[in-house]
């Protein structure tokens, strides 16, 4: 009579995900970390942080050439233009980024902590975090944030993306439209701002 021996249970323990570093969260949105995109790759040791946090070539110019243009155009003894993704701590649940935002001067005291106080104007160039999150990609991100700004009191938020060229533009007092970049769109009081006419005038081929 032979005995069989007992086969061994071999149990494989549950990975742990790696944790990633706060100087690869982008800004928190209700709650969630956003992280910058192509944090995978940096985790993983195929990219450096500093190739994942820089802007485009095109994202900067077309940065650079709306500050510029607002510079010109708006009240600067009533209102301030904050850029180099500026922060603003919302809430305990949200501290955002801003690619250029415009501020009434008056009662703004400026301190080294985020901007507490809502912007007249929030203007996003391309979406910069990773989307694994939502659903919809850009536009769930999109929509989320803008609705979170608008709540914060921000009066009008300006999307502008390169792929596809195209502008949102997002208000409580109206209807939220999309359109091309060649189309004249407010942005602030009598400042109007056709995208399209900008960058020729600054001789930029997109």
């Amino acid at each position: 009579m032979s005995l069989r021996m007992p086969i061994p249970i071999v149990t494989e323990e549950p990975k742990r995900r790696k944790r990633v570093p706060s100087y690869l969260i982008y800004e928190t949105l209700n709650g969630k970390p956003l992280y910058y995109r192509g944090y995978k790759e940096v985790l993983s040791g195929k990219k450096t942080p500093e190739e994942i946090m820089g802007s485009s070539s095109l994202q900067a110019v077309l940065v650079t050439a709306i500050i510029l243009y607002l510079g010109r155009t708006i009240d600067r003894k009533k209102f301030l233009i904050a850029s180099n993704e500026s922060g603003l701590h919302v809430d305990h649940r949200s501290n955002l980024s801003n690619d250029i935002a415009i501020f009434e001067k008056a009662g703004l005291i400026l301190t080294n902590k985020y901007f507490d106080v809502a912007p007249k104007v929030a203007i996003e160039v391309d979406v910069r975090i990773d989307l694994e999150n939502f659903p919809s990609r850009d536009q769930s991100y999109i929509y989320e944030k803008t609705e979170c700004l608008l709540d914060f009191g921000v009066e009008r938020v300006v999307w502008i993306t390169t792929h596809p060229q195209k502008l949102f533009i997002a208000s409580r007092s109206a209807d939220w439209t999309t359109h091309n970049w060649d189309v004249t769109v407010p942005v602030w009081g009598d400042c109007v701002l056709n995208l399209a006419e900008l960058l020729r005038e600054e001789g930029i081929e997109f």
